[in-house]
């Protein structure tokens, strides 16, 4: 089993219940296929870095798991099929991240710097 981060954007429009409910079917879909849900973060409601869906605010959401990589795919496919859900980026972590506490990384963080610096991490992954 591998760990894995995952950061999604619900839309705004959500009141708290559905915000909750959608956060909970993500980590039921996780722990249903046999993952290890090892850390929620409901950051809130948050400002885009730009529009998306003609949205400039969303609701940011972080779970930390482990999981086999075949469950990779169902999580984003679910979160495909989530209408509401406007952005999701899903990396695996490597032993490095693993060892550094990312709650304290994240402190000083906004969900944006975050979600640029899962990206940029991403884009390094693919280019080696």
């Amino acid at each position: 089993m591998n760990n894995y981060e995952t950061v999604f954007i619900l839309n705004p429009v959500l009141s708290d219940d559905q915000m909750k409910d959608a956060v909970g079917s993500f980590e039921a879909v996780l722990k249903n296929n046999g993952a290890e849900v090892i850390n929620v973060e409901k950051w809130g409601l948050k400002k885009l870095a730009y529009p998306i869906q003609h949205k400039s605010t969303g609701f940011y959401n972080l779970i930390e798991f482990k999981a086999d990589t075949s469950l990779i795919k169902t999580l984003e496919v679910e979160f495909k099929r989530d209408e509401k859900v406007m952005r999701f980026l899903t990396i695996a972590l490597n032993k490095h991240a693993i060892a550094v506490s990312y709650t304290h990384l994240r402190a000083h963080e906004t969900p944006e710097h975050l979600v640029c610096r899962l990206l940029l991490e991403k884009k390094k992954k693919k280019l080696k």
